[in-house]
């Protein structure tokens, strides 16, 4: 049974926000819990696109935005490499089709995993200058610390824009940098924009930069046509839902939704899901994603970038489709994987974070890294192999740095890069042991340090409340907290004394659920996941951890409420 715990909001402030905000106490809790005051409460339940800052505040972003103008008015030849994950192809699909509107034709690629790595690699570059010959190269979601790939560039007379939210090592690349980690305060609103939020605020830059030189264009395109990957790049990327990252993820979900976009259109569809409909952050992390991922992992990642640039819904269907098979590809892959990886970490005993190496494809790694970092609650870096060299990826819980824990363990690695919560790194297979010993110190040095690591079973009760007081307004409120994902988490509430007059049902593969009278001839549903062997006896009084939401299904919806765990009121 999980350790449940409980922190009180203040009283005072709890009332306070509910009458300003006009909305239930328990959610009013949770925002008192998060916040210090009425108006920050305000500004986080009810995002505002106007509350975005001046995109000229970000460190190199109006270097970056004019030099973009004076390419497209020149002609010149523009060369975009993008990352090929969700935040890399969702940033390059926003930069090529807004220059496109500018007038401007420029080339994109993406980095083809097996032959060239990931990021402005040297093998990427090669390509990139025997096909576009670039004036101007813009390099996203990638090349902060590629130094020696920009000074080649720049001994080849190509001007350079990295646009990256990566953090910076020693010898960090000498160019036009867009990367709030290296040139901005940590305190920035900013801060923890991931590349499609920062290649949105550049947009939005260029767009001033044309109002203040009385070009009509800087009014006619609105930035907001670009929320939709906005928003896709920022909930894939695990960056934290807050602050300017909650307003984008928030307003572009609705965007998204909306499927102006053939190719969004299309991948709603492939992934079973009805354009028009309402979208979550789980929709984004759990279906959009990995259909886009999928292809960058296995195959060529220009695809969903093709996908994404097409204004044609025929070609948009058939690739759609493609992307859903190579999914599925992956699918059968990746669960290999995880369960291999899964075994060996597990029999490494309890360790404050897991390096797994074996005979797997690099390209399904870090799926099965973020799977065994939420099972174990614990950091963890799964490696492939590729010849004599492991690579892959590593995931992290709230808490632990792996670039900070990385670069304890620098000397050991070929390359490694990325941010707090997931990073990329290479090796030598005869380096993996020294390596596996070595992060683990280092993680757990973090952890001495001041961090304590959750054992994956504590549960925090956010609000304790009775089911009566389970009412279609409160889930209403509820609704107003999402999107969920890093840094917001959806609140648990507990249900207090609840009686199930009969036995739960079971269903499926070891599940259980129940419905409940709220009275007025209302129901609650229950289902618990997994948990068929340890279910309520009937007429015994129980607390619940309960997640709450609307089950919206076929244009229907229905009170839910999702147990986590129970336990007998005593």
């Amino acid at each position: 049974m999980a350790a449940w715990s409980h922190r009180a909001a203040d009283a005072g402030l709890t009332r306070r926000i509910a009458v300003l905000l006009g909305i239930s106490e328990p959610v009013a809790s949770v925002l008192a819990r998060s916040f210090s005051d009425e108006a920050d409460a305000e500004r986080h339940l009810r995002p505002q696109l106007a509350h975005v800052t001046d995109p000229f505040a970000v460190g190199g972003l109006r270097e970056a935005a004019e030099r973009l103008v004076l390419a497209a008015e020149r002609k010149e030849r523009i060369a975009i490499l993008g990352d090929y994950d969700v935040d890399g192809v969702s940033s390059t699909a926003m930069l090529v089709h807004f220059l496109r509107r500018l007038g401007a034709d420029p080339a994109y690629f993406v980095p083809r995993r097996l032959e060239e790595g990931y990021g402005l690699s040297m093998a990427a570059l090669d390509r990139v200058l025997a096909e576009a010959n670039p004036n101007l190269f813009v390099a996203l979601d990638c090349g902060t610390n590629s130094k020696p790939e920009v000074d080649r560039l720049l001994a080849a007379g190509v001007e350079v824009i990295v646009v990256d939210h990566h953090v910076a090592k020693d010898q960090r690349a000498t160019c036009t940098l867009v990367n709030p980690r290296v040139n901005d305060a940590v305190d920035a609103p900013w801060q923890s924009l991931c590349t499609a939020g920062l290649v949105f605020k550049l947009i939005h830059g260029v767009l001033k930069v044309l109002r203040l030189a009385g070009d009509e264009r800087g009014t006619q395109i609105l930035v907001k046509d670009y929320l939709d990957l906005a928003a896709l790049g920022t909930i894939a990327d695990l960056v934290p839902l807050r602050s300017e990252n909650r307003i984008l993820a928030a307003h572009g979900l609705r965007a998204l939704g909306e499927a102006r976009r053939p190719g969004v259109r299309a991948l709603i569809a492939v992934s079973g899901m009805e354009p028009g409909g309402i979208l979550t952050s789980v929709d984004v992390s759990y279906r959009i994603g990995p259909r886009i991922n999928a292809s960058g992992r296995l195959a060529d990642a220009s695809l969903p970038l093709r996908l994404l640039l097409s204004d044609s819904a025929a070609d948009c269907l058939r690739d759609a489709a493609q992307l859903d098979a190579i999914n599925r590809e992956r699918q059968e892959i990746d669960k290999k994987v995880t369960e291999e990886a899964t075994a060996q970490a597990t029999a490494m005993g309890d360790l404050a974070g897991y390096v797994v190496h074996g005979d797997w494809h690099p390209g399904v790694v870090g799926i099965a890294a973020g799977k065994i970092c939420r099972a174990l609650d614990r950091p963890v870096i799964v490696l492939g192999k590729e010849g004599e060299t492991a690579r892959g990826s590593g995931r992290s819980v709230p808490g632990t740095n792996l670039v900070e824990a990385l670069a304890v363990c620098a000397d050991l690695l070929k390359t490694y890069g990325g941010h707090p919560m997931a990073v990329g790194v290479s090796l030598n297979v005869s380096d993996v042991e020294a390596f596996r010993a070595r992060f683990a110190a280092a993680v757990e040095a973090q952890r001495k340090a001041g961090v304590v690591l959750a054992d994956g079973r504590d549960i925090d009760i956010a609000h304790w409340m009775k089911s009566s007081e389970v009412t279609d307004n409160l889930l209403d409120d509820l609704d107003l907290l999402q999107p969920y994902g890093e840094g917001n988490s959806e609140p648990v509430f507990g249900l207090k004394g609840l009686v199930f007059d009969r036995a739960p049902t079971p269903f499926g593969e070891g599940n259980f659920r129940h419905q409940v009278s709220l009275g007025g001839g209302r129901r609650l549903n229950f289902v618990a996941w997994r948990m068929a062997d340890r279910m309520p006896e009937a007429g015994r009084p129980v607390d619940l951890a309960v997640k709450l939401q609307w089950n919206r299904w076929q244009g229907r919806r229905l009170p839910q409420a999702e147990i986590l765990d129970w336990r007998y009121a005593y």
